[in-house]
């Protein structure tokens, strides 16, 4: 069965370049196209794709805007991959708070989309490349979203909690198997317990409650060429 994706973004030529690359590629369907958010909303809800790539700065309705109705729709659930130019996005956190599985820098290599749409796909998060965690890491130090709408962390068991740690560092479930000499099948029983637990929908979601809970400390990466 084809996975069906639907490419949102405001430039022809990236929608024609993106729909060109995945519908050359087996297994992957593009089933539709849009110019905007209200558009991307609108189509999502005709096409029901499995996954969509969502540019963040759209006309008439932004991709977070559009992020967050389509995650409120009935029934299977539609993944989002965000669309950005830049490493660090200042919309990127709250479009993971919105319903978004991750986001891809727009300059990313072809082997790259391809991946992440196959892994966003069969329901993981796309927090694997090291930028994701640099954004990641630095808007959830910074945060303005009330606390009480965090989920806390008590019901979690101490396993479960080490486990969390290692999808906040953004390791795959072989990486934390390894990390923590367990079989690759328990990490995954472990985060679905965790997303169980917690309320989440998916490993992005997890990773930015466990930096509002305060059980992974932000890095602050300093240039190390650079004097105060």
């Amino acid at each position: 069965m084809s996975i069906r994706v639907l490419i949102a973004d405001d430039q022809s030529m990236v929608r024609a370049g993106f729909t060109a690359l995945l519908g050359a590629q087996p297994g992957i369907e593009v089933v539709g196209q849009a110019a905007d958010g209200a558009e991307a909303v609108e189509v999502a809800r005709e096409t029901r794709p499995d996954v969509i790539l969502m540019d963040v700065r759209m006309p008439r309705m932004n991709g977070i805007e559009a992020t967050r109705a389509i995650a409120a729709f009935d029934g299977e659930p539609v993944r989002v991959i965000m669309l950005t130019t830049f490493d660090i996005d200042e919309y990127v956190f709250d479009a993971i708070r919105a319903g978004a599985s991750g986001f891809l820098l727009k300059d990313a290599l072809p082997e790259e989309l391809v991946s992440a749409v196959r892994v966003v796909a069969q329901g993981e998060a796309l927090l694997a490349p090291s930028v994701t965690r640099r954004v990641i890491e630095g808007f959830a130090a910074v945060s303005t979203v009330p606390r009480d709408t965090t989920p806390t962390l008590d019901t979690l068991t101490g396993r479960e909690r080490e486990v969390l740690v290692e999808v906040a560092r953004g390791l795959s479930n072989s990486e934390i198997a390894r990390h923590l000499v367990i079989a690759e099948q328990t990490v995954k029983t472990h985060v679905s317990k965790v997303l169980g637990k917690l309320g989440l929908r998916d490993r992005a979601q997890a990773v930015v409650a466990a930096y509002e809970n305060g059980l992974v400390v932000p890095v602050i990466r300093r240039d190390p060429l650079r004097r105060d």
